[in-house]
């Protein structure tokens, strides 16, 4: 499974920058920027003395092609690099070269020609330590390099470069035939209109030539005066290719970039000017260096939550993935993205930033279902919520026409979570749907998604196909949702299902309660699996402004809107993360927050952000204020709403079945158990098992029993005092992975 080539091999993390494209001398710009920034102008010297050979010469004559491309161009300047460069020269505590103590090669290389392009590649192979020999035809160096600047400047730095180098040189020296060379191999750069000596560029390898062995560049070949020097020292690749195996087909430099200005995240920022006129003093320097943006395609790692927290980019994740898949421990148990991979919301928002489409939350998903299917993934991490799924679709569902009616022209699927958070809510949607529409059926039922993020392929399937079938019963309605997620679930795996959202249907009516919050401030937070409902997410926004709310925009909402942090169930798996994304969230804006998801209005609540459903607001409900409810809370209010739309709608109410004993649990050991997602049944099934079993463990002093039970792969502890016949006192509770064996 090619996980890494699927995924990546369109990512544009490691493109060049648009002034590398334009940079003769391959210059890593970004590297050299960043160490400015930090003031680092030793290190930043070195990396720009290892690319350009001659730094003294470079800096005087670049033209600088660099500014023509800098994306700060209009947005305050292009970035000084020239005085940048000049500045690193200057502040170097050491300019000069690094001494390579290396063994001298046998291999023998002849350059003719002198110029800076000769010059260039004999300091690489000279560092490279071969037996280096030059020929020039004048009595002086720097061919060109006199019409251009004074000797003195450039001597002087040639001189330096070569100061722990040796090579020979042969003044007046005209070489006329390549026949009266005895060389390895041979660099021929004699200069514009020069020598050619009959032969030509071989375009099928870098600077190389119709003859074997000998290599052409520098002006001879067109190039000015910073890709002369280029030339020379890039050819010292092409020429140790040969020397070493033979070859003339050198790959040449890669000269353009897949990166793009949409990629890049402008922030303009004025041009330092140096005060002296000429050149920057170390402040100076450090305060332009900023402002370079270091071009490079970071949109994920910046607008992803879980890139950011991790600092990781497409291919270190693929990276890591491929190791937990395909282990190349002794043991074949290696699962270093174990936790990575059961962390990731999959709310898209990396797919949307990314200017290639690339969906790392999709391939975290399907790499996901590959470990569970090896057995590889921690079952704790999702359990809770595949329970809590099954019991929504085995003890809390229901599916009903309406009494009369053969099939509807509507399904109402509120979705699981709407009737945990407050029952309430979809009595009253459904209550609408049947004033307007007689005919809606309604199916209680959770969409799946818990399966699905669990990687847990064949409850998925099974929970879609129950879908499916009772859908083809009711006679194939369009479904109306009040959840984004279930929508796009729907979309997703059940597309024969048309859909469409109950705010839009409230919208047609012309619905306009008054409302308590008329002139107060609100901002819509828009839920991450509403990304691309456009028109859904219009309608909230008409929907809230007509009941006399002032709205204030998020930085991140509509396409880009971020997860409140329940997708994924990454609370189980990794809570720092999950309370790192609710903080983020919450603090986009002072003002209360209106979402038409009932995870974000909840999750946001429990944090102390005040936060209202859309639907609190049409149907005049005091939901959003309501008290914060546990896991167990949660689970009997889908048994509530199941008992009260049976009655209501149906005239079918049932008396609630009463737990076999009361359990007296203190408001500290609630929040405890919540915290830990264990439901007060799940207490209830280990007292009933021990008190059937006798297995538990009685404290005198205490006067408390102790026991445990496996539930699912889960052990439960429960520590509880008998008050009275059916009233239990439970004192403590836990849970933890092992198992208890007899």
């Amino acid at each position: 499974m090619a996980y890494t080539h699927e995924l990546v091999v369109d990512c544009l993390q490691f493109e060049r920058a648009f002034c590398a494209t334009k940079c003769p001398f391959n210059f890593d710009i970004r590297d050299f920027a960043g160490k400015l920034q930090q003031g680092r102008f030793n290190v930043a010297f070195r990396t720009y003395q290892q690319a350009v050979g001659f730094p003294g010469i470079v800096t005087a004559l670049c033209p600088e092609p660099c500014r023509s491309v800098c994306p700060m161009k209009d947005a305050g300047g292009a970035i000084s690099l020239k005085l940048l460069e000049k500045a690193s020269v200057e502040y170097a505590r050491n300019t000069l070269p690094d001494r390579y103590n290396m063994p001298r090669k046998e291999k023998r290389v002849a350059i003719i020609g002198a110029g800076i392009s000769g010059l260039a590649c004999a300091l690489r192979l000279a560092t490279k330590k071969y037996q280096v020999s030059v020929f020039e035809k004048t009595g002086r160096i720097g061919g060109h390099l006199h019409q251009l600047l004074s000797p003195e400047i450039f001597i002087e730095d040639i001189e330096l470069q070569f100061t722990h180098e040796s090579y020979a040189l042969h003044l007046n020296t005209e070489i006329t035939s390549l026949d009266d060379l005895d060389f390895d191999a041979v660099y021929v750069a004699t200069g514009k209109n020069g020598n050619d000596f009959g032969v030509e560029r071989n375009y099928e390898g870098a600077f190389a030539s119709s003859r074997s062995g000998v290599f052409m560049g520098g002006s001879l070949t067109g190039a000015d005066t910073m890709e002369a020097i280029a030339n020379g020292l890039a050819a010292t690749n092409a020429i140790e290719r040969y020397l070493k195996i033979n070859a003339m087909n050198q790959p040449e430099e890669p000269s353009g970039t897949k990166l793009t200005i949409e990629a890049i995240r402008i922030v303009p920022k004025e041009l330092i000017i140096p005060q002296n006129g000429s050149s920057f003093s170390r402040e100076e320097a450090v305060e332009e260096a900023k402002r370079c943006l270091r071009c490079t395609c970071d949109a994920c790692n910046h607008y992803s939550p879980m890139m950011s927290y991790f600092r990781k980019f497409p291919k270190k994740i693929t990276e890591e993935v491929e190791i937990s898949i395909h282990p190349s421990s002794l043991d074949g148990h290696a699962t270093v993205a174990t936790r990575l991979i059961s962390t990731c919301n999959h709310c898209g928002l990396c797919r949307e930033v990314c200017p290639v489409n690339i969906d790392t939350g999709e391939f975290l998903l399907k790499s996901h279902r590959v470990m569970r299917e090896m057995g590889k993934m921690p079952w704790a991490f999702h359990e809770f919520y595949l329970r809590d799924m099954e019991f929504s679709n085995e003890v809390a569902n229901l599916t009903r026409l309406p009494g009369g009616y053969e099939s509807g022209r509507f399904l109402f699927f509120p979705g699981c979570q709407l009737g945990a958070s407050d029952p309430g809510l979809v009595m009253e949607s459904y209550q609408f749907l049947l004033k307007y529409y007689p005919d809606t059926a309604l199916m209680l039922h959770c969409c799946g998604a818990p399966a699905d993020w669990g990687g847990d392929g064949p409850v998925h399937q099974k929970v879609l196909d129950k879908i499916k079938y009772d859908w083809i019963k009711l006679g194939r309605p369009t479904a109306v949702f009040a959840c984004p997620t279930c929508k796009l679930m729907f979309h997703k795996n059940l597309p024969e299902i048309e859909g469409k959202f109950i705010y839009q249907l409230i919208e047609e009516k012309g619905i306009v309660p008054e409302n308590r919050f008329k002139g107060e401030t609100f901002c819509v937070f828009d839920p991450c699996a509403a990304r691309h409902e456009t028109e859904l997410q219009n309608t909230i926004r008409r929907l809230a402004a007509e009941t006399g709310i002032c709205l204030e925009s998020l930085p991140m909402g509509r396409n880009m809107a971020e997860c409140c942090s329940y997708g994924g169930h990454v609370s189980i798996a990794h809570p720092p993360y999950a309370e790192h994304m609710v903080r983020k969230a919450v603090s986009q804006n002072e003002h209360p927050y209106i979402t038409y998801c009932s995870n974000c209005r909840d999750i946001f609540t429990k944090s102390g952000k005040k936060a209202v459903h859309i639907l609190d607001l049409v149907f005049e409900t005091d939901s959003g204020n309501c008290r914060l409810l546990t896991v167990s809370e949660r689970q009997s209010n889908r048994l509530i709403l199941k008992n009260q739309i049976l009655d209501q709608f149906w005239n079918e109410g049932t008396v609630m079945e009463k737990p076999a004993a009361e359990l007296q649990i203190s408001s500290e050991i609630k929040e405890k158990l919540n915290k830990s997602m264990i439901l007060e049944s799940d207490l209830m099934a280990v007292i009933e098992n021990n008190e059937k079993t006798g297995r538990k463990i009685f404290d005198p002093e205490k006067n408390t029993f102790t026991g445990s039970h496996q539930i699912g792969n889960m052990t439960y502890w429960v520590e509880y005092r008998v008050i009275r016949d059916n009233v239990i006192e439970v004192i403590n509770g836990y849970c933890h992975r092992m198992r208890v064996e007899e």
